[in-house]
């Protein structure tokens, strides 16, 4: 058994180490889980004991940069520390303070927006200095929310004109006339999570003035066809539905003055099977075109309650049991 070791954090501040511990230790029970390190608080200080070294000086400079941060006035809540510590997981030597502080741009009056992952700081950036975005990864990354945060920041900052927003109606098939209501009743279900998104950014009076006028555009992937979007920032979020043609036809609308961001997961395809999907054919397509970048996602960037993350973690477990009883009994 190898030795256990106990080191004695100075934080050389009581109030400072309250906030570091969390609430009922809370902050400190999320470190320990995802590292295997014991932490308790001892006076002005937090005591870490492990076996490991090297897991050792990663949770020691970690307590010492969420105490920076404490100190600078930045308000912790619980996803901070399990989202900052997976950062220093996957990058050792990350900053806290410049991930968190540096990286916070205001989207408008209404919303802030911080990365919590480094793929969603690149994807930001990327966002924000690319023509064409391209954003693959799984539900829950942020790809979307953060695609239309930025396209907010663009119209905002009056660098853009309008926000089109666009997604395929896959389920219905691009074709829309057997549901009830008119186009917009239509259309509403597959294009909720835009909405919901806007809502977020802007007051609910202002979305529906920019609905009104023009400024906001939220239309099925079909309406597209045709036009030539100039000064606008456009968005195809599930892109992983549209067929190669939809996807050629979309890339080309952009106009001058506009940039596009193509969202969507890969693993997620509901096209029929014979049907290609656009998104898997585009990013062989544009590997190499200049003005494109491509930021991949993975589990580790998604972003849900902690209780979330537990709930999916049993029923993988329960799964997993069922499995082993069926293969034992067998």
């Amino acid at each position: 058994m190898e030795h256990m070791e106990e080191r004695e954090v100075e934080l050389g501040d009581g109030d400072v180490v309250r906030e570091v511990v969390g609430p009922g230790g809370a902050f400190l029970d999320v470190v320990a889980g995802m590292t295997g390190v014991s932490l308790t608080s001892r006076g002005a200080a937090v005591v870490v004991r492990g076996e490991d070294p090297i897991m050792l000086d990663l949770v020691e400079d970690f307590v010492l940069q969420v105490a920076e941060l404490v100190r600078s006035g930045y308000r912790l809540f619980d996803r901070d520390i399990e989202h900052g510590l997976r950062l220093m997981l996957r990058e050792p030597g990350a900053r806290l303070a410049q991930f968190y502080r540096e990286s916070v741009f205001a989207v408008s009056p209404r919303k802030s927006i911080m990365p919590k992952t480094a793929h969603q700081r690149d994807y930001i950036h990327a966002l924000r200095h690319c023509d064409l975005t391209l954003g693959i990864g799984p539900a829950g990354t942020g790809k979307t929310y953060l695609a239309v945060a930025v396209g907010v920041w663009f119209f905002v900052q009056k660098r853009v004109k309008r926000l089109v927003l666009t997604r395929p109606a896959v389920e219905a098939g691009e074709k829309l006339g057997f549901l009830p209501g008119d186009l917009a009743e239509k259309v509403n279900p597959y294009l909720r999570p835009l909405y919901d998104a806007l809502h977020d950014m802007l007051d609910p009076v202002r979305v529906q003035e920019m609905l009104a006028s023009g400024s906001i555009e939220i239309a099925p992937l079909a309406f597209m066809r045709g036009r030539t979007l100039n000064d606008a920032f456009i968005i195809l979020d599930e892109a992983q539905n549209t067929t190669p043609e939809q996807m050629k036809m979309f890339l080309t609308r952009l106009g001058y003055g506009s940039r596009a961001v193509v969202t969507g997961d890969v693993t997620q395809i509901d096209l029929p099977g014979h049907v290609d999907s656009g998104l898997v054919q585009a990013l062989k397509v544009l590997r190499d075109v200049p003005g494109v970048a491509v930021v991949h996602f993975d589990q580790a960037d998604v972003i849900r309650h902690p209780l979330v993350g537990r709930i999916v973690d049993a029923y993988e477990r329960f799964l997993r049991r069922g499995q082993e009883k069926k293969e034992h009994t067998a």
